[in-house]
């Protein structure tokens, strides 16, 4: 099973889309929990669809699932949390969530895991695939 990863932000639209021209890849799924913000330019939940289907011919999901939760983004983002206690309590809300076996396996395979943070360093996409390839086995992560 092959699993991508990517941020939007620090990429033009141009650079976006052309790092998603990856041979397996068939599909982006949002793990963001705000994607109609104004502050998403071209990556707004409707406009997104639009584009990944008509520019890209990729599908487009929206997994919120697979996000933080208000409070939780709110406490590391808005508060000046840290990473530590962030990466442990979105951890433990994931596990709390049994995403593993939530989720079909067939719509994360070839699919980029999208959110809003330029590397995959501190960013909860990564914690989900890293999760995912622990509880599932045999995942390929790649960070576009």
């Amino acid at each position: 099973m092959k699993l991508f990863t990517m941020g939007f932000t620090k990429k033009s639209a141009e650079q976006f889309f052309a790092l998603l021209h990856q041979p397996s890849l068939v599909r982006v799924v949002d793990v963001r929990l705000n994607n109609v913000s104004q502050l998403a330019g071209f990556t707004k939940r409707d406009d997104l669809a639009y584009l990944l289907r008509e520019v890209a011919h990729l599908e487009y999901a929206h997994l919120p699932v697979l996000a933080p939760t208000q409070e939780l983004l709110n406490a590391y983002k808005k508060d000046g949390g840290d990473w530590a206690t962030y990466q442990s309590r979105f951890l433990d809300l994931i596990a709390e969530r049994r995403i593993e076996t939530a989720l079909d396996r067939t719509l994360l395979d070839g699919a980029c895991l999208l959110c809003s943070e330029p590397t995959p360093h501190r960013c909860h996409r990564r914690l989900v695939a890293e999760y995912l390839a622990d509880k599932w086995g045999n995942v390929e992560i790649q960070h576009l």
